[in-house]
């Protein structure tokens, strides 16, 4: 038995996954747009690229061929993705009437109740309407159902068929953790309901908070109002899920 042949696609692996991990907290470079935004299809088809050529270049002797094949795969498989993502956030954003808002800061501005971004690893939709639940209630408002049933049509479509979708909830610091946490866990249960009786098939999940990941201090009712929010995340495979409270 030829234990270097076993090792090889082992360290391979190894090394892909840490790859994909550098790439989730930052250690692989992103490829920008002129405005400073991350420019996902091509970012991910670069990341593909390289994972592709680790893989190819261990499953032959030739490896330099085998490397070119496997970047060129991995890359278009990339490039897919991220091609996927961008335009699912922008039928997303259409389907609720505003535009793509992948500016970092842009939950920070009490103007934006409403932002849809994307990476180059899910689609993200942030509601936070001041009127979207009633205090310690987690029953969704009207105005704020018929919010969420109108982003529904566009996760209709074939090309959602995949997705894994998770429905998040924030709060403020008002109350106990342990209060609050319950709080946001059924806020966000409650948005998950929703999307689902519009008959949206694919698997949903709810998370809750409390008040551990806040877009700012707690320090005014202006800041906390800011804090108060539900996240919907679409995810194209479970390798793309991320915890949404850290």
């Amino acid at each position: 038995m030829n234990n270097k042949r076993i090792l090889k696609p082992i360290l391979a692996s190894t090394l892909a996954i840490g790859l994909m991990a550098g790439c989730t907290g930052g250690g692989m470079p992103t490829i920008k747009n002129a405005d400073g935004t991350t420019n996902n299809t091509q970012t991910a088809a670069v990341i593909g690229g390289l994972l592709g050529a680790v893989v190819g270049g261990t499953t032959a002797n030739r490896g330099g061929k085998r490397v070119a094949i496997g970047g060129a795969i991995g890359a278009a498989v990339g490039a897919a993705i991220g091609y996927n993502l961008d335009q699912q956030a922008a039928e997303v954003a259409q389907t609720l009437n505003t535009n793509v808002n992948n500016n970092p800061n842009a939950e920070q501005n009490s103007n934006n109740n409403l932002i849809v971004s994307n990476t180059d690893k899910f689609v993200k939709i942030m509601f936070r309407d001041p009127m979207m639940f009633q205090t310690n209630s987690s029953t969704p408002t009207p105005s704020a159902s018929a919010e969420i049933r109108q982003m529904i049509p566009a996760l209709q479509k074939p090309s959602y068929a995949n997705m894994i979708i998770q429905t998040v909830g924030h709060t403020d610091n008002r109350g106990s953790f342990q209060h609050n946490q319950a709080l946001s866990e059924a806020r966000a249960s409650s948005v998950g309901n929703t999307v689902s009786s519009g008959g949206v098939q694919n698997p949903i999940y709810s998370k809750g908070c409390s008040f551990s990941k806040p877009v700012v201090q707690n320090t005014s009712a202006a800041n906390m109002a800011l804090n108060r929010r539900v996240e919907i995340y679409l995810y194209p495979n479970q390798g793309a899920v991320i915890d949404p409270c850290i």
